[in-house]
């Protein structure tokens, strides 16, 4: 009876000890599962955000040329870079002769099938001015920036724009459509603009500029 007691006794601790062990078994097989769940949601949000900096590091907040241009001049027009010298007509004047805060309106092609615009800031000689501009090449706001007229007729309609700030080397020929003046049509340019350009054509763009801006003190400072 004793015996049979003990053997009874032994064989309830057996299966209680397997059925503890099976249930932490269960519960680290759980566990462990949990744990490579979490890490692939976390390995798959890290991935999201990974791409997420990449996309936002690729240029997405270069500002564009028609809303940079509308910005830093005083020609504002609706539509593509392409559109501005037709949607210029009775609005403002044009013409084929750079001048101090001018819009130069780049042709499209197939290299550029939106067209470009750039602020004119310094007319240099009958063939060279210095431009503003944003995003020329995939890049952000440019300043100072060198462009020669390479047109037989020196009317402004063929191009270069300067690959670096020291005007040594310039890139391919883009067609143009001309200027875009800021003065309604028939209008001749202000007496102190044509007056300044006659002068000093750096002057010129930084007195237009400081009457935009009311920066008087910068210009004094900056002659």
């Amino acid at each position: 009876m004793k015996l049979k007691l003990a053997v009874v006794s032994f064989c309830s601790a057996v299966m209680s000890f397997s059925g503890v062990a099976k249930a932490a078994t269960h519960k680290a097989h759980t566990h462990h599962t949990t744990l490579a769940a979490n890490h692939g949601h976390a390995s798959a949000h890290h991935g999201i955000r990974r791409v997420a900096s990449r996309h936002h590091g690729g240029g997405g907040h270069v500002i564009q040329c028609v809303a940079y241009a509308k910005s830093a001049s005083e020609v504002a027009l609706s539509g593509n870079a392409r559109d501005w010298w037709h949607n210029a007509a009775g609005v403002y004047e044009r013409g084929q002769a750079p001048e101090a805060g001018s819009v130069l309106n780049f042709r499209s092609t197939r290299r550029m099938p939106l067209g470009h615009v750039a602020v004119v800031r310094n007319v240099v000689d009958s063939r060279t001015i210095v431009i503003d501009q944003s995003h020329w090449a995939q890049a952000g706001v440019s300043h100072n920036v060198s462009v020669i007229d390479v047109s037989a007729n020196n009317d402004w309609s063929a191009v270069r724009v300067a690959l670096d700030h020291n005007g040594g080397t310039y890139g391919s020929i883009y067609p143009t459509y001309g200027f875009i003046y800021p003065r309604s049509p028939g209008a001749a340019p202000t007496t102190q603009v044509a007056s300044n350009a006659s002068q000093n054509p750096r002057d010129a763009v930084m007195a237009a500029w400081a009457k935009k801006t009311g920066a008087t003190t910068q210009v004094a400072q900056a002659r």
